[in-house]
């Protein structure tokens, strides 16, 4: 695949890690896929399990961010974090994907605009439930931007977090514009009470689990 080789690929990023796994999550999930996950966020989610990703990194210009992407020989492509959004090149990288044949998936927390992500890119946006402890940092004006090709996650910590985004879904009819996925949280919601009512309550949405810690638990750069 051949990328940009303007003045745009020397723009920097700061990147965590680059490598090369089977997807875990969202509609893509099993498709083998590179994952550049960049460094920093502005949340601090009770769950989350990327941490390691809010500081450090090693600063990389987007043209060797690239060349790294194309050694990996796959399609498919994650921009993961931390949260992607808040490095500004990363509209750019995600660009230069998309142009040099990739197929692109954005996996954002849902608190930063997603107003100018190349419309080529599938965002994968994150609506926090309460119990993750960032509930008002949710931007709202995320979910009419959301389209067809792009999916609404959120992760659920108990059954007030349940009957919280199924009030958020109806409210805001998101199923009509795009596919919602609700994932347990590990170790705090039992899948199988969460599948269960999902079934029960018939809410237009896709059941989740994170196949990557099925496979490796939580193993970086798996």
């Amino acid at each position: 695949m051949k990328h940009d080789t303007s003045a745009a690929a020397a723009a920097k990023l700061r990147i965590t890690e680059i490598f090369a796994s089977v997807q875990g999550e969202s509609t893509r999930v099993g498709l083998p896929t590179v994952f550049v996950r960049l460094t920093g966020c502005p949340l601090r989610c009770t769950w989350c399990d990327t941490a390691y990703a809010f500081t450090g990194g090693e600063s990389r210009t987007l043209e060797a961010v690239m060349d790294e992407i194309a050694r990996h020989g796959l399609k498919h492509v994650c921009v993961t974090g931390g949260e992607p959004l808040s490095q500004k090149s990363s509209l750019s990288l995600m660009a230069a994907l998309c142009d040099a044949g990739y197929s692109v998936s954005l996996e954002t927390s849902g608190a930063l605009d997603i107003s100018a992500v190349d419309p080529r890119v599938s965002r994968i946006v994150d609506l926090k439930a309460p119990g993750s402890g960032e509930v008002e940092r949710n931007l709202y004006s995320n979910l009419a931007l959301l389209g067809a090709d792009d999916e609404l996650k959120i992760v659920l910590a108990d059954e007030a977090d349940y009957t919280w985004a199924k009030a958020r879904i109806l409210e805001h009819g998101i199923a009509e514009r795009c596919t919602i996925l609700l994932s347990p949280v590990a170790g705090d919601l039992d899948p199988a009470q969460l599948a269960e009512w999902i079934v029960r309550d018939r809410l237009p949405v896709r059941f989740q689990l994170q196949l990557h810690k099925v496979l490796w638990n939580d193993a970086r750069g798996r």
